[in-house]
């Protein structure tokens, strides 16, 4: 069960300054709507992965959404799951992740256990991540599905110091979410700090509705932007967001 070709490449891109950008898909809120305007929409703005998952999907509208992307894109499928059932190997990998912000034992390592004998057989690969949930300014769904309190957002040095804790027991990435639809996304300011005291990639998300946020984001040091409830609203926005993320790999390119 190795660490492979995505964490490879998110780990070489962290190292050469460049950013990714992911789109998240939840399937419960898909299935309405309008996947293959969203797909499409990806494919023209080469955003790197989807982050495939949400607190409340059901197991066969988690299969329908994972062929439906693979029959039209070749775009990698990482599974963000909200609990343990949430799995299937159509994706290409899983987020494997700790709410190390919280102290809810089953989300540290509770589900974990359940889930192992699946994953080990499994050709999924494992992404060991480090989930730190956010004060966004109301409360989420993932707070309360998880009977955990978020940092506060003005609490940059506790950030700081779970994401290190993190990083020390051995995790991969580290995640930093306000959580969906979020009033507030993470500030600029908890980004740098945690960006500056971990040598994993880090991954942002939460809360993040424009393009100037995000190209902000990534400037303060987040390797990874994840944008899923404005993409709901509307598609478009992924072509503006995923070309002011890229921008700063041009600007590596000529540096």
């Amino acid at each position: 069960m190795s660490l492979s070709t995505i964490y490879t490449d998110l780990a070489a891109a962290k190292k050469a300054g460049k950013k990714k950008f992911v789109v998240l898909i939840d399937p419960d809120k898909v299935r309405l709507g309008n996947m293959d305007k969203v797909l499409q929409l990806a494919i023209e703005a080469k955003v790197d992965y989807f982050f495939i998952g949400g607190s409340l999907v059901v197991n066969n509208m988690l299969d329908d959404c994972l062929v439906t992307i693979k029959e039209m894109c070749d775009i990698p499928m990482i599974l963000f799951p909200g609990n343990s059932f949430q799995l299937s190997y159509r994706a290409d990998a899983v987020l494997f992740l700790s709410l190390i912000s919280g102290r809810n034992a089953e989300l540290l390592i509770g589900n974990h256990v359940l889930a192992a004998p699946y994953l080990k057989l499994s050709p999924l690969e494992i992404l060991p991540t480090g989930y730190m949930l956010i004060d966004g300014g109301k409360a989420t769904t993932v707070s309360y599905i998880s009977n955990t309190t978020p940092i506060p957002a003005a609490k940059d040095d506790i950030a700081l110091c779970t994401a290190i804790a993190g990083e020390l027991l051995g995790l991969k990435l580290m995640f930093m979410d306000a959580g969906s639809g979020a009033v507030n996304p993470v500030s600029t300011s908890m980004i740098e700090s945690v960006s500056s005291a971990i040598d994993v990639p880090l991954i942002v998300g939460g809360g993040i509705r424009t393009p100037e946020k995000a190209l902000a984001n990534v400037k303060a040091g987040a390797d990874v932007i994840v944008v899923g409830d404005a993409i709901e609203k509307d598609p478009q926005l992924i072509i503006d967001m995923a070309a002011a993320v890229h921008s700063m790999n041009a600007v590596e390119a000529v540096l």
